[in-house]
């Protein structure tokens, strides 16, 4: 019996975020008709990463894989995944849980924030464009150079002003200090890339900051249902299969 593949996000009390990760796995499924595919969640949004996995136990599945929908490896990847495993631990010593790795970093992740940006009527030819990648921002530095080195890779193959991360919390540069320096390179319009897979209210924050310190942005969606996303998803769930080191008994 082929083990399940339990999508874990991270919640949130906007209701567009579930909505989007259900969608996300929507096309999952759609990529893998024959594959047992739930979602999953770690906090604000049900169901919970827990019960997710008793009702997989439950159905008679000796085996299952999480896979986090985390762009990098901060402290929900580091703490609340790996606790919200060893709980069930403590419930179905015979079940067994493959964690796999992070989405992110990979060249797929890049591709599908570049196409909501182009979405958004961005062009990589203009001189006089900043482009602010916007990340929610961690205390785990390593993450957020992840998004800085995603920008830097956008700058190198464009004619635009700049390309710079940003963050929503917890790092720098924040929105107005971004759009500071990207005008101080000589950009004269300014547009918001997503470094986000759901709508929420971080995704919200850097919008609003967005307007208030430029005119009319360009504003891209998060990369939501991407084809490249999905097809991550489905790779990270492959990979944890075969290495067992990524797994966890329970």
């Amino acid at each position: 019996m082929t083990a399940p593949l339990v999508a874990v996000a991270h919640g949130s009390r906007d209701p567009r975020s579930a909505a989007t990760i259900h969608a996300l796995m929507d096309v999952v499924r759609a990529m893998r008709p024959d594959l047992d595919v739930r979602v999953a969640f770690l906090d604000l949004s049900a169901p919970r990463v827990g019960d997710v996995l008793s009702a997989v136990h439950g159905d008679g599945h000796d085996s299952a894989v999480v896979v986090p929908l985390l762009l990098g490896r901060a402290f929900h990847a580091r703490v609340d995944v790996p606790a919200a495993v060893a709980d069930a631990e403590r419930r179905y010593p015979r079940f067994r849980v493959h964690v796999a790795d992070v989405l992110g970093p990979d060249p797929r992740l890049d591709e599908a924030a570049w196409r909501r940006l182009a979405e958004a009527g961005a062009s990589a030819n203009d001189p006089e464009l900043g482009v602010l990648l916007a990340g929610a921002g961690s205390s785990h530095a390593p993450a957020n150079r992840l998004v800085a080195d995603v920008a830097a890779r956008w700058q190198s193959r464009t004619s635009w002003a700049g390309a710079v991360a940003t963050f929503a919390a917890a790092a720098e540069p924040d929105v107005p200090a971004a759009i500071e320096a990207l005008r101080a390179r000589g950009a004269r319009r300014i547009a918001v890339a997503s470094w986000f897979l759901a709508p929420g209210l971080l995704p919200d924050r850097i919008i609003e900051l967005a307007r208030k310190h430029a005119t009319n942005p360009l504003l891209a969606a998060p990369m939501a249902d991407d084809e490249g996303v999905a097809d991550l998803i489905l790779n990270r769930y492959a990979e944890a299969q075969a290495s067992p080191d990524l797994s966890v008994a329970l």
